[in-house]
């Protein structure tokens, strides 16, 4: 599959494959529930960094009272190189970008300048336009374009 490429792997849980800057391979994201999620063991590979730093940095979040983990945590069942199914707990877009915004890597500081230009268009613009997304239109909803007129 050619990298930047989005693609689905099933009808229940939508998948898209996240490719980050350096044009590495990317890592699955799980989509669902209109949020992003991730493992531990992602998160590290997303910020370069290992997951006992991830697990760390979670630790505090929660117990810094940052985030709610019942409100931004979520097991669901993945399957092994094993081919075994686990319940895995994966952690919502939420916790990651807190996430990001603690770990100390060169990816973490690219994803902090991502966001931070995110927000800065946000606020002088009052809008956010995803090119990409709008260009392939694979993950919005069916009533995405009729939501977004209302809102307008």
């Amino acid at each position: 599959m050619p990298k930047n490429k989005l693609q689905i792997r099933n009808s229940t849980a939508e998948f898209l494959i996240f490719t980050n800057q350096a044009k590495e391979d990317g890592i699955e994201v799980r989509v669902q529930n209109e949020t992003i999620w991730l493992s531990q063991k992602l998160m590290a590979v997303l910020f370069d960094c290992s997951t006992d730093n991830i697990s760390l940095h979670l630790k505090n979040i929660f117990k810094e009272n940052e985030l709610d983990e019942n409100s931004v945590t979520e097991d669901f069942s993945v399957t092994a190189s094993d081919g075994k199914t686990y319940k895995t707990k994966h952690y919502n877009l939420d916790a990651i970008i807190a996430v990001g915004y603690r770990v100390n890597s060169k990816r973490a500081t690219a994803f902090r300048q991502w966001a931070t230009s995110i927000l800065r268009d946000y606020a002088i613009r009052g809008y956010v336009l995803d090119r990409k997304r709008m260009e392939n239109g694979a993950f919005f909803g069916e009533d995405y374009f009729e939501h977004l007129l209302a809102e307008i």
